[in-house]
């Protein structure tokens, strides 16, 4: 049942993604209706409701810091081991349990009569951080159970290789491997930001208080499943089969879909396993088995250096094709100067390289060591202006603000859907119109009618590619502050921090670049919830640059910045809508459901005890929305009845 309601939940968000967010529909809303019914009986009937469930609308949340706190017993590490037959050894006459070990954060969840209420990082093992507002938006921990009684248990933030890949594809800074972005997102301040990096969750244990008792860990996980979490795989071993066991996962590594640094062996009898108590570092009822990295030795060809746009030049170790793990790889990310320069890297070495979890290539050693050092560049690969370095570990930085590199994946970053959302633009066009010197800054895309007869002739472009594009510019003109704010690239300001920014300076850009360019800016903007020095410092710098100040005034000239109401003016706030069944006052759903956003309302996709409304120009439908509405004494408003509450409540 548990598989079905996660198999429902992700059908029926990217229903709701489609409707809302894409402004069109994958589904009728009566096969939805259908599904959503389905999954509400699911979830009554088991007693098991996952985070992300359409049926729980769970809003983000922002807080101002992770507070500290105390584990009720010490979280200890696993004593560790590459010898496949001490594993036998250790394992004696017991029976055993061999499962991954996932590459992630360790996390403890607390649930108390049926509900989670606490979710704590390992940290040191005696304190960690609360991460509760974080672990509702993880993409498959319950929120719910069926089991009323306390239990405490230990498993797995973790971050899917497929989604690792595609989320750093999308990054200026590179993440070293997927438990880095992990760790990064489960201690965001801001949930919304931990709910992009979709984090999965794996348990492996209860730990010790539950108010339930187990003979075997196999039960207790059995039973753990049962309450609707996800497992690690693991498999029942003894002295004879372990090793056998060990090599059946090896095999398996390059096709699992999580990063795994090893295994985990631990004794199947509880009772048993309390029974040899521990050391200061290691409980004693359990191993880890770390993976013999497969080292192979390659000779270092050069170092290539690649721009992002926020001006970072990665270093990039480039050898002699070497297989490792059944695949031949010739490059390995260096990621920072620091490195290069603690490894002595220069083209000729002999290197040694390895996989990391099997999986990323890493360069292991430096065998030649000869003390020299491939030269660091003096000027930026891409544009030739000068190459700064900065920080600590050091990094370096192009200087250059007309870097093509730069201006390329800025302007990249300007148009995508988040920010100007302006359709036409991809990278190679831009470098098309870059390379022709149409477009030198993101004020130039909106000039473009001046380059027209060169644009129409460009190849791969025409008429009806130009006419597109200028409607497209055109459009984009009437945007939303947050949305404007994010297009600049701001280092560290999302789409979520430009939303805050916006909402406490009242959606008033010139006080937002006034605030920011003050003496005591970080003050200022340390009362944002959710702001650090980080984001404040970002802020500062780019509101202190002549250049990106002059190109933000121009652009407030030029664009008609959409700034919402302010709270004590709009009629619908607090009000939650539910949209169903065909509109005829507006174009399609999406322009009312962005009506009802604009004076303050929200809109959801399903009809709960919180829903204020249900609009449908049926009111005598059967359909589920009608039912539930029912059920619950929700008002059923027409259109016509909508818009004589709004001209009410507008007074």
């Amino acid at each position: 049942m548990t598989s079905r309601i996660q198999e429902l939940i992700v059908i029926l968000n990217a229903a709701n993604r489609a409707y809302y967010h894409e402004n069109h529909e994958i589904m009728s809303d009566l096969e939805y209706d259908k599904l959503y019914d389905e999954l509400v009986n699911l979830e009554k009937e088991t007693g098991i409701i996952l985070a992300g469930s359409p049926s729980r609308q769970v809003g983000y949340e922002v807080v101002g810091s992770l507070t500290k706190a105390a584990h009720d017993a010490p979280l200890l590490s696993l004593d560790k081991t590459k010898d496949a037959s001490a594993l036998a050894e250790f394992l004696g006459e017991q029976t055993g349990l061999l499962s991954w070990k996932l590459d992630g954060l360790s996390i403890v969840l607390k649930y108390e009569n049926g509900q989670l209420q606490q979710a704590v990082t390992r940290g040191n093992g005696a304190i960690g951080e609360d991460v509760t507002h974080n672990a509702k938006v993880f993409a498959n921990i319950p929120l719910m159970v069926p089991f009323k009684g306390m239990f405490s248990l230990r498993g797995e933030a973790v971050i899917s290789l497929a989604d690792f890949e595609a989320i750093n594809a999308n990054e200026e800074v590179k993440y070293k491997n997927p438990r880095n972005l992990c760790s990064g997102a489960v201690r965001q301040l801001s949930s919304e930001e931990t709910a992009k990096r979709r984090v999965n969750f794996f348990a492996f244990g209860l730990l010790p208080g539950a108010e339930i008792e187990f003979e075997l860990k196999s039960q207790q996980l059995e039973w753990i499943q049962s309450l609707g979490f996800n497992m690690t795989f693991y498999e029942k071993v003894t002295a004879e089969t372990v090793v056998d066991a060990v090599a059946c996962f090896k095999e398996k590594i390059t096709t699992e879909p999580i990063a795994s640094d090893g295994l985990v062996l631990t004794f199947d009898d509880i009772a048993y396993s309390r029974s040899l108590g521990a050391t200061s570092k290691f409980p004693r009822d359990s191993l880890a088995f770390k993976w013999q990295d497969e080292l192979a030795e390659t000779t270092l060809l050069d170092i290539e250096w690649n721009t992002s746009r926020t001006g970072l030049i990665n270093p990039v170790a480039i050898f002699e094709p070497v297989e490792i793990e059944g695949t031949q790889v010739s490059r390995a990310s260096l990621h920072n100067v620091s490195i290069l320069r603690g490894m002595e890297l220069s083209a000729g070495d002999k290197i040694t390289v390895y996989k990391a979890n099997m999986i990323i290539p890493q360069v292991a050693e430096n065998l030649t060591r000869s003390g020299q050092i491939v030269p660091i560049p003096e000027v930026c690969p891409v544009c030739m202006g000068k190459a700064e370095i900065v920080g600590d570990p050091e990094t370096l930085y192009c200087t250059n603000p007309s870097c093509d590199a730069k201006q390329i994946q800025s302007l990249s970053h300007f148009v995508s859907r988040n920010a100007m959302n302006i359709d036409g633009l991809s990278e190679q066009t831009l470098e098309k119109f870059i390379a022709n010197s149409f477009v030198r800054d993101y004020i130039d895309l909106f000039s473009l009618v001046r380059h027209e007869d060169s644009i129409v002739n460009i190849e791969g472009f025409g008429r009806k590619s130009y006419d597109n594009l200028i409607a497209a510019i055109e459009a984009s003109k009437d945007v939303a502050l947050p949305n404007f704010i994010y297009a600049l690239g701001i280092r560290h300001v999302g789409l979520a921090n430009a939303k805050l920014l916006c909402n406490y300076f009242r959606h008033d850009p010139l006080e937002i670049a006034r605030v920011c360019q003050s003496e005591d800016y970080l003050e200022a903007l340390l009362e944002i919830k959710g702001f650090g020095d980080a984001i404040s410092h970002s802020l500062h710098e780019y509101f202190c640059n002549d250049v990106n100040m002059a190109l933000f005034n121009r652009a407030l000239e030029i664009l008609y910045v959409k700034a919402p109401a302010l709270s004590e003016e709009m009629p619908l706030a607090g009000q939650t809508f539910v949209i169903t069944g065909d509109v005829a006052q507006f174009a399609n759903r999406k322009a009312l459901q962005e009506f009802i956003e604009s004076h303050g309302g929200k809109v959801a996709g399903s009809v709960s005890v919180k829903t204020a409304y249900l609009i449908n120009n049926d009111a005598t439908s059967t359909s589920g929305k009608n039912k539930k509405a029912a059920e619950l004494g929700v008002p059923i408003l027409t259109e016509n009845d909508f818009m004589a509450l709004m001209h009410t409540t507008s007074g």
